[in-house]
């Protein structure tokens, strides 16, 4: 890899260095825009006790649902915990921390960390548990709560001519960031498709190192830059992947006539 070509020969290079124990940001929209390679690649490193942060945890054998099953993760952040059955078992008996997040206040928190942002004020939460505490975090294996969430600072501001009630939501920063984007240069600069651009930029500002796999590498200049969504400048590590599986979370039929 010379001047500014992040790319990088596999998945396994690319994850090398994430030891145990570390904080992971991953990107991904429910079963979009997931990172499969690199989730595999880590499934097969090895690396345990992970702290991973997601807008969810994928579905019982893909996404994070592997590392899930293979015991890896130690706790997820995440908006939305559906659709996987190992992540319910898990978290009911004590095996998996949850730090259960509103889905937009995720996504800025992630957003701030990669602006260098320490914290903002939201109303999302005000008056419930997210803003005063209580949200089981972990449980006892006797399914009592082991850990709860703590209360958050309130703080009232003039908004529009109204005064309301505001929370204070920390900026998440990670120790590294999987995402996965349909078209990437070798200068890092990505572009996501549709809905797996709800979280991918995000999550990959938020990593302190980010690695990316793209279906598609581009010489630097071939993206037009109306069209880039997230600028080389928080990508430190580029693998091509080709075409790659592509799941559906869950099918709708609709029934015909006749």
């Amino acid at each position: 890899m010379t001047g500014l070509d992040k790319t990088v020969g596999s998945a396994a290079e690319a994850v090398a260095d994430i030891p145990d124990g570390a904080s992971i940001a991953v990107g991904g929209f429910g079963l979009c825009g997931i990172p499969m390679v690199l989730i595999d690649a880590l499934l097969e490193s090895g690396v345990r006790d992970l702290a991973v942060v997601s807008n969810n945890c994928g579905v019982d054998d893909w996404g994070l649902g592997v590392l899930l099953a293979a015991r890896r993760i130690r706790k997820m952040t995440s908006s939305y915990v559906g659709e996987n059955r190992e992540f319910e078992r898990q978290y009911l008996s004590g095996e998996l921390e949850l730090e259960l997040t509103p889905q937009g206040t995720l996504g800025e928190k992630l957003r701030a960390g990669g602006s260098g942002i320490a914290a903002f004020f939201t109303r999302t939460g005000v008056g419930t548990m997210v803003a005063e505490g209580g949200l089981p975090r972990r449980y006892a294996a006797d399914g009592s709560v082991a850990l709860a969430s703590p209360p958050k600072q309130l703080q009232t501001f003039e908004v529009g001519g109204v005064r309301q009630e505001f929370v204070l939501e920390e900026a998440i920063s990670t120790d590294f960031a999987l995402v996965h984007a349909e078209v990437g240069d070798r200068a890092g600069n990505l572009r996501f498709h549709a809905s797996a651009r709800n979280f991918s930029p995000v999550a990959a500002m938020a990593g302190r190192v980010c690695v990316a796999q793209v279906e598609r590498l581009v010489e630097p200049g071939e993206l037009a830059p109306d069209d880039i969504h997230l600028p080389g400048v928080y990508v430190h590590r580029l693998l091509e992947v080709g075409d790659v599986e592509k799941r559906v979370e869950r099918f709708t039929v609709a029934r015909t006539e006749g």
